[in-house]
This record gives C-alpha cells, sequence and structure tokens, in this order.
C-alpha cells in the first residue's frame, strides 16, 4: 500500500509547529545522502549548510553564487519528506530589493524555513549598518508574506562570528530583526550558558536556534534548560566527514597504510539504506509552491 507523502504546505505547517514549544535538533545534511540518512535516524526537520555544500563543489564557504545555491535548496528539500530550512547566507544580494527577490526564488524551491545573515563579507566593514540589516530583513519579510507566508523567517546577527562578540550588540540586533518579521533569532558563537540564557531571555517569546558545532560539556537537555527551542550544527557533521575522509586518505599518501578504513561504513549498509530512502523521499504530487 502507498503511503501518501506530505506536501510543501504540510510540511510548512510541522515545521512551525515544531517552534512552539520544547527543543529540537535541525542538522545540516550538506548533499542527497546525507539528508536522507538523517531522516532515517529520526530527526523532524533540516537545514542545509552553506559551508557543508560548497566544500562538497570543492569551494570556499560564501564563494558559491545564487543560482547554485537555488539549485541545491530544491534537490535537497526534493530528497527528503522533512521541512528543510536554508542557510541563505546574506540573502545574494546588496540591496533589499535584491535580497526580496533572492528570497522570492528559495520559497519557489519547496524550502520549510529560510535564514538571513546580516555579515557582509568584506572583513573591513564585517555587518551591515544595524538600519540596512533592518531592512534587509524587512524585505525578506514581505516576500515571504507576498508568497503566501507560511515560510519560516530566521535572522541572523553574526557578531560573534566576525570577531564582534559583543553581547549587548547582537541582542540589539535581534531585537530590531523581530520587529522587522523574523520568526526566529539565531546568533552563532554564543557558547557558554551565561550568553545563551541571555540571549533567549532578551528576545522571548521569540524562538531561539543555537549553533552547537563544537564537543562540549552541553548536552541537548542542557540546552533545552536554557529555553533554547532548536538546535543546529552548521558545517560540524560535513566537517566530520572530512576528517575521517582525510585522515584515511593521509594515510595512504603519506605511509602506504589503510587503517584508515578501519571505521568506515559498510557498502551494504550504505546500499540498503538509499534503496529504502529513494522509494520514499519524493513529495506528494502538487505539493510544491509556485
Amino acid at each position: 500500500m502507498s503511503v501518501t507523502q506530505p506536501s510543501v504546505a504540510d510540511r510548512r505547517r510541522a515545521f512551525r509547529g515544531l517552534h512552539e514549544s520544547g527543543c529540537f535538533v535541525i542538522p545540516n545534511p550538506w548533499d542527497v545522502g546525507s539528508a536522507r540518512y538523517l531522516q532515517g535516524l529520526g530527526f523532524k526537520a533540516l537545514a542545509t549548510t552553506s559551508s557543508g555544500f560548497a566544500w562538497s563543489c570543492g569551494r570556499s564557504d560564501g564563494s558559491l553564487t545564487r543560482d547554485q545555491a537555488l539549485a541545491h535548496l530544491e534537490a535537497m528539500a526534493a530528497a527528503t519528506t522533512l521541512p528543510l530550512n536554508a542557510d541563505f547566507e546574506s540573502g545574494f544580494a546588496p540591496d533589499p530589493a535584491g535580497v526580496a527577490d533572492s528570497v522570492r526564488r528559495a520559497v519557489a524551491t519547496g524550502i520549510a524555513g529560510l535564514s538571513i545573515e546580516d555579515a557582509t563579507g568584506d572583513p573591513a566593514r564585517p555587518l551591515h549598518a544595524l538600519d540596512a540589516a533592518v531592512a534587509r530583513v524587512r524585505a525578506a519579510r514581505g516576500a515571504i508574506d507576498a508568497a503566501g507566508g507560511d515560510v519560516l523567517l530566521v535572522a541572523r546577527a553574526e557578531c560573534f562570528l566576525v570577531g564582534r562578540p559583543d553581547l549587548d550588540e547582537t541582542i540589539a540586533r535581534l531585537r530590531a530583526y523581530a520587529q522587522a518579521g523574523a520568526d526566529c533569532l539565531y546568533a552563532p558563537g554564543i557558547r557558554t550558558r551565561e550568553q545563551i540564557a541571555t540571549v533567549v531571555a532578551a528576545v522571548a517569546p521569540k524562538p531561539v536556534n543555537l549553533l552547537v558545532g563544537w564537543a562540549g560539556e552541553l548536552t541537548l537537555a542542557d540546552i533545552a534548560a536554557l529555553g533554547v527551542r532548536r538546535v543546529s550544527v552548521g558545517g560540524a557533521l560535513a566537517r566530520a566527514a572530512w576528517g575521517g575522509f582525510m585522515q584515511a586518505a593521509r594515510l595512504i599518501a603519506e605511509q602506504g597504510r589503510f587503517d584508515g578504513f578501519a571505521t568506515a561504513a559498510s557498502g551494504k549498509e550504505l546500499d540498503a539504506l538509499f534503496r529504502t530512502a529513494a522509494g520514499s523521499a519524493a513529495p506528494a504530487e502538487g505539493g510544491r509552491s509556485s
């Protein structure tokens, strides 16, 4: 008996529901295979990673084009039946009108959520001025609303990632983005219990996304107790995969040894996994938005 797959609208409703209470992990696959594997582990939603995808293309993070990012989002949204949040960097545009156009195109790929960051990519001026950053979030909000309003908008304050670890500035930016229409707030780079609790309290009742890309003492239970609504891992899973690959390859190149294959996954297991996953990933007919 065939199973009806969730439509894009169904996945967007489910995604919003996840943000209403509790705490969930939204891991970051970098390709179709990793997305399908994570779905098989029982996660309720997934998020793309700009860095992980860029590395898989042999490029550095932030160097891919908007068209490449959009094609990736479309492929990833079609790869599983789970809601997908898009790491959409800074909107692939220099101005709010361009951000709105980019977001409109991203919404059409079938994603359930989308994040916009306030970094410029320019080391001399790493963050957009606050008024400009707010205008960009407001433009993204307008594009989503024009398309039906069901895609969740995440706004990111990149202060800690660009060498400006100022918690007051971070909170001021997050609050301004909430006023501009962001549904969920994200300050990648905060790590301590005190920082996390302060941000959660400062932007309440808006849900907060926490980036955990390091091996540390905080467990998911600890993070949930601090009031965080969702936890993402950015490029950490991709880095873990690259770490295993690089170690095995270096052993061959430098020592002529094959010890790095000791922890390799079974080919039979992978074939079985993807044989099953491929049959359950397609969304329902008519589910894609335009």
